[in-house]
């Protein structure tokens, strides 16, 4: 017997169009090729998911910047609000940290879940495991699903297999042939939210420090110098590549934490070296911090210059800065040149880190790159070139921010496709 709705992937996107689709009255089957719905829902978040984020629809596509306008009709559909009221339903609690990330109140992942799979069995949709999809082939009305298992015919096919972060979890990247084969273009994926790897010696020295606030940006390696008077150098304005501010780690392979994996895409996708420069006071502005710094070295000369804003930067951070620079921690703060000074405080403000590369898909939280946004229509997540074929979640060429909105786009682009599926 046909299946009026085929969806390929039991994860976020896909659990949400099942449960539309089916609630529509539609009979729907959801192909999953592990053993369990929902893995990377189940290690998200370090296992407790982070479901949302505390903002209304306008929020989240500003958060996807270029790519958000293609989520309008998708948050229409579900917003955030929604989502969150939907897990209510369920009997989920959740609690809003001070960041806006929105989680379970029991901090388990798979709380989530489960309320998702209550949801699921009510609707009477039916979710078979261990169903690996080979194949796609067919028209709109007439699509075919070839299994390991079995062929299946059905009226559409969504797509829900996510990217190829994490492919541990079975996301390793098979929507984008299928896809491919119905005329569809693929954005090159890449890692995105995924560590940045630094061979400097001293970021390495530092594994394990963390700074609560910083701002990094990505810039292109070769710019970052301009020619100044008398044959000196100075830092160059240029745009960014990408940035963003939160809490940064360093680590042993180089940085990590918010804002350094917020950046992370664009270390992936860049074309030429670049670098992290990152800003270790960014409420403080240069002339305020060097006015600062001139104070304290006419007040307190005798005070070593490593001592010195112990109240703002953790010391082993202020070491490795003046070490880099080549000012010696135990110079008397009276000693410092001012030439000098104005270099501490450029490096505090914009400290260039050499980006070697970033982790990778096995460390990267979500995909960039996917299936190209033109071909499908944001109003019904239909393929333009396929009808019949629909797309929804990380398969798309949508990433995100930390901070849950990449769920926010899979929950809603899933029910948008289970709406007209």
């Amino acid at each position: 017997m046909p299946w009026d709705v085929v969806i390929v992937g039991a994860g976020a996107a896909g659990l949400l169009a099942a449960i539309r689709a089916a609630e529509r009255g539609r009979r729907t089957l959801v192909c999953e090729k592990n053993q369990r719905p929902g893995t990377k829902i189940l290690m998200s978040g370090g296992t407790r998911c982070n479901l949302s984020h505390a903002t209304d629809s306008a929020g989240i596509v500003r958060a996807f910047g270029r790519q958000g306008r293609f989520l309008h009709s998708a948050l229409a559909s579900l917003s955030p609000e929604q989502t969150v009221q939907l897990f209510h339903a369920e009997g989920l609690r959740t609690k809003v940290e001070e960041t806006g990330k929105i989680f379970p109140a029991s901090d388990r992942a798979a709380d989530v879940l489960a309320a998702l799979m209550r949801r699921l069995n009510r609707s009477g949709a039916e979710l078979a495991f261990g169903d690996s999809v080979r194949e796609i082939t067919g028209v709109s009305g007439s699509m075919r699903v070839t299994t390991n298992n079995r062929t299946l015919t059905a009226e559409s096919v969504i797509v829900t297999t996510g990217g190829r972060s994490y492919p541990g979890c079975g996301t390793t990247g098979d929507g984008y042939a299928w896809a491919a084969r119905f005329g569809h273009e693929i954005i090159a994926p890449r890692p995105a939210l995924t560590p940045i790897v630094c061979d400097a010696r001293w970021i390495k020295e530092l594994s394990g420090v963390t700074i609560s606030d910083v701002a990094t940006r990505v810039v292109a390696a070769g710019r970052i110098y301009e020619a100044g008077q008398a044959g000196t150098s100075r830092r160059r304005a240029q745009k960014a590549l990408a940035e963003a501010r939160g809490s940064l780690l360093f680590a042993h392979f180089g940085l990590t934490g918010p804002a350094a994996l917020d950046v992370s895409r664009a270390v992936s996708g860049a074309s030429e070296a670049v670098c992290v420069l990152c800003d270790f006071l960014p409420d403080e502005s240069p002339e305020n911090l060097l006015q600062r710094l001139d104070q304290q070295c006419s007040r307190e000369g005798g005070r070593l210059i490593g001592g010195l804003f112990s109240e703002l930067l953790p010391r082993r951070l202020l070491h490795s800065l003046l070490g880099v620079l080549e000012i010696p921690v135990d110079r008397r703060a009276a000693e410092v040149r001012r030439a000098d000074r104005v270099r501490i405080v450029e490096q505090i403000k914009g400290c260039p880190i050499a980006a070697q590369g970033v982790m990778g898909f096995r460390k990267a939280e979500v995909t960039a790159g996917g299936v190209d946004l033109r071909q499908v229509d944001s109003s019904t997540m239909q393929s333009k070139v396929a009808p019949g074929l629909f797309f929804a979640g990380e398969v798309l060429d949508l990433d995100g921010p930390i901070g849950g909105f990449n769920f926010q786009a899979a929950f809603s682009t899933g029910w948008l496709a289970g709406s007209h599926a």
